[in-house]
C-alpha cells in the first residue's frame, strides 16, 4: 500500500504591505464603485477624517477581464469585479502605485466578503507588491490594518448612509414621472451637495431638518402620475447595488418606462447587526457582545422610523420599508438563523415589497454565492404561495454572461408585468 504524499504546509508568516498611520497623509485610497451617490457622502466624511480617499468608476470588458486573470474562476462574481476594478485602475498609470491603497468592506460573516483581503493580496501582489489593503468592518478583522474612524466619524457615516437612502428612494420615486427631463437628477445633485454642507457644519444630526430638505426638494420637481410597472430589485449586496456588477439594471429599467424599487443600504446593515444579536439566541454566543449590539441596533433602528414617519407626514413618497416589519415577512418564509450571505433579508425584501404593491422583482444572483441562490432563488416557490401576484425572475450575473440575455430575461418578466398592469386598468 502507498504512503500518501505528505500535506503541504502553508506559510502564514508571510509579509504583506500594511497600511501605517504616517500612509494617511501620503496615500490615496481607492474604494470599489456599488452606490455612486451613497459613496459620495461616504467619502466625504472620510476626507474630512483626513483620508485621500477616491471611489472607482471604471468599467467595461477590461475591468471584467483583469478580473478574471487574477482570480480564481469559481470565486463569486463580486470579488472578480472588484479586484478587476482595483488593478484596471493601477495599471491606468493615474496612480502612483508607491503611494496607493486599496479599502473593501467586510461584513464579518461566513460568506466570502469576510475572505476578499487573501485574495485581493493575492492579486496585487504580482504586480503592485506595496499596494496595501485596508479594510472597513465592525466585527474586529484586520487589526491594526484598518480603517481608522473615531465614533464620532461612524455615527456621521451611519447619517450619510440614511441620507444617501432617502435620496436614492425620492429619485427612483421622481425620475420615471418627471415632466421635465434632468429634473430629478438636479434635485439629487442639490441634496447631496446640501448634505455635504450638513456633514461640515455638524447639522447632520438635525435628522428632520435634512430629511424634510430632500423629501421637499424632490417633492418640488414637476411630474406627470400616470400608472408605471414598479420592478424591486433583490438580491447580493454587491450586484443589487453595483451598475458595473448588475449591467447598469437601474438605468435599463428606466429606459423601459418603469420606476425602480431599490431597498435601503441602511436595512443591510440593521442585518448584520440584528445577526450578531440573535447569535445569542440562535448559537449560544456571548450575550455581553449580542447586548452591545442591541443597543446600536436600537440606535439605528429609531433612526430609521422617523424618516418614515416623516416620509408618512410628508405623503409625496412611498416610505422605506420597516426593519422590524421586514423581520416579520422573514419569518413567513425562512427562519431568521439563515444568515450567510444575504440570508433572510433577500426573501423578506421579496415579500415586503409584495406587500406595498411591488408585485414584479429582479432577484440578482451572482455567479458563485450559494447563500444567494439558496435564500433567493430557493424561496421563490414559497413567496407565490404566499403572494399569488408575485412575477419574480431571479438572473444570474457572471463574466461569461453577456448584458443582452440578461435584459431579454427581464424584457420577459416586463411583458407579463405590463399585462397585470393593463388587467387592473392602468396603462403601462
Amino acid at each position: 500500500m502507498k504512503a500518501l504524499p505528505e500535506r503541504p504546509t502553508v506559510d502564514f508568516s508571510e509579509k504583506f504591505p500594511v497600511f501605517t498611520p504616517e500612509m494617511k497623509a501620503t496615500h490615496t485610497i481607492l474604494i470599489p464603485d456599488m452606490l455612486p451617490w451613497h459613496f459620495d457622502l461616504l467619502v466625504h466624511v472620510m476626507r474630512r477624517a483626513g483620508y485621500k480617499v477616491e471611489v472607482l468608476h471604471n468599467e467595461g470588458r477590461a475591468v471584467i477581464d483583469e478580473g478574471l486573470k487574477h482570480v480564481h474562476n469559481d470565486t463569486c462574481y463580486p470579488a472578480l469585479c472588484v479586484i478587476g476594478q482595483y488593478l484596471d485602475a493601477l495599471k491606468s498609470g493615474k496612480y502612483d502605485p508607491e503611494h496607493t491603497a486599496v479599502l473593501i468592506t467586510q461584513s464579518g460573516g461566513g460568506c466570502r466578503a469576510s475572505n476578499y483581503i487573501p485574495l485581493i493580496r493575492k492579486a496585487l501582489k504580482a504586480e503592485f507588491p506595496h499596494v496595501p489593503v485596508l479594510s472597513l468592518n465592525f466585527s474586529g478583522l484586520e487589526k491594526g490594518n484598518s480603517l481608522q474612524l473615531s465614533v464620532k466619524e461612524f455615527i456621521q457615516l451611519a447619517y450619510a448612509i440614511f441620507y444617501g437612502d432617502l435620496v436614492m428612494t425620492c429619485y427612483n420615486q421622481t425620475k420615471p414621472y418627471e415632466r421635465e427631463e434632468g429634473a430629478a437628477a438636479g434635485a439629487r445633485v442639490f441634496c447631496v451637495e446640501a448634505l455635504k454642507k450638513a456633514l461640515d457644519a455638524g447639522s447632520y444630526k438635525k435628522l428632520k431638518r435634512c430629511a424634510r430638505l430632500v423629501l421637499e426638494t424632490f417633492a418640488a420637481v414637476p411630474v406627470d402620475r400616470v400608472p408605471k410597472v414598479k420592478v424591486g430589485i433583490v438580491g447580493e449586496i454587491y450586484v443589487k447595488y453595483s451598475p458595473l456588477g448588475n449591467s447598469h439594471l437601474e438605468d435599463f429599467l428606466l429606459s423601459e418606462g418603469c420606476e425602480p424599487v431599490v431597498p435601503a443600504l441602511m436595512d443591510f446593515i440593521l442585518y448584520c447587526v440584528i445577526n450578531t444579536v440573535n447569535d445569542a439566541k440562535f448559537y449560544g454566543k456571548k450575550r455581553g457582545t449580542a447586548l452591545a449590539f442591541r443597543i446600536v441596533y436600537n440606535w439605528l433602528y429609531g433612526k430609521q422610523k422617523a424618516i418614515i414617519r416623516l416620509m408618512k407626514a410628508q405623503g409625496r413618497f412611498e416610505p422605506l420599508h420597516d426593519f422590524e416589519h421586514l423581520r416579520k415577512c422573514a419569518d413567513k418564509v425562512i427562519n431568521q438563523g439563515v444568515k450567510m450571505g444575504e440570508g433572510w433579508l433577500i426573501p423578506a425584501e421579496m415579500a415586503a415589497l409584495a406587500e406595498t404593491g411591488t408585485d414584479n422583482i429582479v432577484c440578482a444572483q451572482p455567479f458563485g454565492c450559494l447563500p444567494n441562490h439558496i435564500a433567493g432563488k430557493g424561496a421563490v416557490r414559497a413567496l407565490k404561495q404566499l403572494y399569488a401576484d408575485e412575477n419574480i425572475v431571479p438572473v444570474d450575473y457572471d463574466p461569461s454572461a453577456t448584458r443582452v440575455n440578461q435584459e431579454n430575461r427581464i424584457k420577459l418578466m416586463l411583458a407579463t408585468a405590463r399585462e397585470n398592469l393593463r388587467q387592473k386598468g392602468g396603462k403601462a
